[in-house]
C-alpha cells in the first residue's frame, strides 16, 4: 500500500472528503499574525526586567535538584554552590543565543506541518484534567475511550493544531504504564503534531522512542515532531524529574517548553513587575540548560500564569494582571529572540457558565494581543484545570477560530470591488443581492455555528436550546462523523509491539484503585 504521509495509509483526500461531507475539518494553517502587538513596556522597562532577572540569576541563584544538571553546569563554567547554580549573565546570553527563533513542526500528514515562531502561532488543546464533563454533562473520572474522543475532536476541529497528549487522565490504566497508551492515542486518532509526556525521564524516552517508530530515528534528529513540557517549582527551583525529561527531549532535538508555574502572590511577589522578573529568571535558566545539553536544540520560553485569591488561596483566571503579564512576557521573549508559550481560554468555573465564558474570552484576547507562539490549553479548560468539558472544548475551539480570523488582520483583496458595490447600490439601497455580496458573504464575516443569533421567537420555536446543550449536540455529531486517519499497518504494529514490551517491563504497581 502506498503512503503519502508518515505512518499514514493512502486513502485519498477525495475519498475522505466524500465520507464526511457534513463539515470541513481541514486544519487551519499556522496563524500568521497581521495585527499590531500590545506591548505595555518601554525599551527601558524591558531592560529593567532583564537586568533584575540577570541579577537574580547571578546573586540569588537557581536550585537544580539534579546531580547530572549540576555537573553539566560545572562543565560549562557556572558557579555551583551545593544545589544552587549562580549563572553569569554573559553565559546565559551566550547559551540562549543558540536557540532557534523559528522552526517547522512536522506532522505525520505533511499537509499539517506548521511553521512556528516569530509571527506564527498555533493552538493546542488543554491537557492534564483529572476529570471530565461528559456528553451527559456529568463530572466523572475519564477513561482511555474518553481520551480518544478528545483526540478525535482535536483532529476534526480546524483551529486546533495538535492532538496534545493527556487531555484527560485515563483512570482505567495503571499510572506507571499510562503514558504509552496516551501517546498511542495521540498518534492514532489524529495526524496532526502532538505533545509528549514528561512525567519522568524514562516516560519521556518512551515517548521519543515511539516518535522514532512513527517518523524514523534519523528524521527525529533534524525535524521537530513532538513537544515536551517541563514545569519549574517556583520560586527558583528545577527538580530531577523535569530536568531528566528536558534532557531526553533536548538530546533528540525535540522542542521543550521551559515553564515556571506561577501562582502570583503565593510563589512570586504580590506585584506584577517583580513577578515577571522572577519568572523570566526561572525560564532563562532552563532555556540556557537546554543549550548546555545540545546547542541549537529547539526550546520554547514557557510559563503557566495564575494569580491567587487572597480570600481563599485559590488560583484565579482571566484577571487583568494575568493579561498584563502575558503581554510583558511576550516582550521579553522577543527581546531574547526565542519563541514562547502561554495558556489560553482558562476558567475557574465549575460548569460551562457565564463565568467560564468571560474568563476564557478575557484570556484569549490578551493572548492574541501579546503575540504568543505556542498557545496551549486552548480548548476545554475549566475548574482551574480540574476538568475538561466536552461542551466547552468545541466552543473554545470555535472561539480560537474567530480569534485566528481577527489576528490575520484586514483583508484588502476585494477593496476595489467593494467600493464598486457602493457605487452600484447608491443611497437607500441594500447589498444582499449584489454580486459582490453573493461572492463574498461566506468569507466576509465569521459566522459562528455554536452561538445563536436568531430572534428570541425563532430561538424559542427551536426549543430554547442554550450553549451547553447545543455544544454537546455538536460533539455527538462530530464523533459520529469522525474518520480515522489510519496509521500505516506496519507502523501501527511496531507501536503496539513497543507498548506491549514496555508494559511487560514496567511494573503495574500503581493499582487502578490507587489512581483516584
Amino acid at each position: 500500500m502506498s503512503v503519502d504521509a508518515v505512518g499514514t495509509s493512502r486513502r485519498g483526500r477525495g475519498a475522505r472528503r466524500s465520507m464526511r461531507q457534513t463539515r470541513d475539518v481541514t486544519m487551519l494553517p499556522a496563524l500568521k499574525r497581521g495585527i499590531p502587538l500590545t506591548e505595555p513596556m518601554s525599551p527601558e522597562e524591558i531592560r529593567r526586567i532583564d537586568d533584575a532577572s540577570m541579577d537574580i540569576l547571578e546573586n540569588v541563584g537557581v536550585v537544580f535538584r539534579d546531580d547530572i544538571a549540576l555537573e553539566d553546569w560545572r562543565r560549562v563554567g557556572a558557579d555551583v554552590r551545593g544545589e544552587t547554580v549562580h549563572l553569569d549573565r554573559a553565559l546565559v546570553r551566550e547559551l540562549i543565543a543558540t536557540i532557534p527563533e523559528t522552526f517547522t513542526y512536522h506532522a505525520r500528514n505533511p499537509a499539517n506541518n506548521l511553521p512556528f515562531g516569530k509571527d506564527h502561532s498555533i493552538f493546542i488543546p488543554m491537557t492534564g484534567a483529572p476529570f471530565l464533563r461528559d456528553l451527559d454533562d456529568v463530572r466523572r473520572n475519564p477513561t482511555l475511550d474518553d481520551l480518544a474522543n478528545f483526540h478525535k475532536l482535536s483532529h476534526m476541529l480546524p483551529a486546533m493544531h495538535s492532538s496534545a497528549h493527556h487531555i484527560v487522565e485515563p483512570y482505567d490504566h495503571p499510572i506507571s504504564q499510562r503514558h504509552l497508551r496516551i501517546t498511542y492515542s495521540s498518534m492514532k486518532h489524529s495526524d496532526k503534531t502532538f505533545m509528549g509526556m514528561t512525567t519522568s525521564p524514562k516516560n519521556a524516552e518512551d515517548v521519543l522512542d515511539m516518535a522514532a517508530i512513527l517518523f524514523g530515528e534519523d528524521f527525529l534528529e533534524t525535524h521537530p515532531v513532538v513537544t515536551g513540557n517541563c514545569n519549574g517549582n517556583s520560586p527558583l527551583v528545577w527538580d530531577e524529574t523535569m530536568l531528566g525529561a528536558l534532557r531526553a527531549f533536548s538530546r533528540r532535538n525535540q522542542p521543550v517548553l521551559c515553564s515556571p508555574f506561577v501562582l502570583g502572590g503565593a510563589n512570586t511577589p504580590a506585584s506584577v513587575a517583580p513577578t515577571v522578573a522572577q519568572l523570566n529568571a526561572e525560564a532563562l535558566s532552563a532555556l540556557a540548560y537546554t543549550q548546555v545539553i545540545r546547542k541549537g536544540a529547539p526550546a520554547i520560553y514557557g510559563h503557566y500564569l495564575s494569580t491567587v485569591s487572597m480570600k481563599s488561596g485559590a488560583p484565579m483566571a482571566g484577571t487583568p494582571e494575568i493579561s498584563l503579564m502575558n503581554m510583558m512576557i511576550g516582550q521579553m521573549a522577543r527581546f531574547y529572540g526565542v519563541p514562547w508559550r502561554t495558556s489560553n481560554t482558562l476558567g475557574g468555573s465549575k460548569t460551562f457558565d457565564a463565568q467560564a465564558g468571560y474568563e476564557s474570552a478575557t484570556t484569549l484576547m490578551a493572548v492574541m494581543m501579546s503575540g504568543a507562539n505556542y498557545i496551549w490549553h486552548s480548548a476545554g479548560w475549566n475548574e482551574a484545570g480540574m476538568h475538561c468539558s466536552m461542551a466547552k472544548f468545541v466552543v473554545d475551539a470555535e472561539q480560537c477560530a474567530m480569534a485566528y480570523r481577527m489576528a490575520q488582520g484586514i483583508n484588502w483583496d476585494d477593496f476595489s470591488e467593494g467600493l464598486a458595490a457602493v457605487r452600484d447600490v447608491g443611497s437607500g439601497g441594500h447589498y444582499l443581492g449584489h454580486p459582490h455580496t453573493l461572492e463574498n458573504f461566506q468569507r466576509a464575516y465569521f459566522m459562528p455555528e455554536l452561538f445563536d443569533n436568531n430572534s428570541i421567537e425563532q430561538w424559542q420555536a427551536d426549543g430554547g436550546v442554550e450553549i451547553n446543550e447545543r455544544a454537546l449536540g455538536t460533539v455527538r455529531a462530530m464523533l459520529g462523523e469522525y474518520q480515522e486517519p489510519k496509521l500505516d499497518a506496519g507502523v501501527n504494529e511496531a507501536l503496539l509491539d513497543y507498548i506491549a514490551r514496555r508494559e511487560k517491563e514496567i511494573p503495574a504497581a500503581d493499582a487502578l484503585n490507587q489512581d483516584h
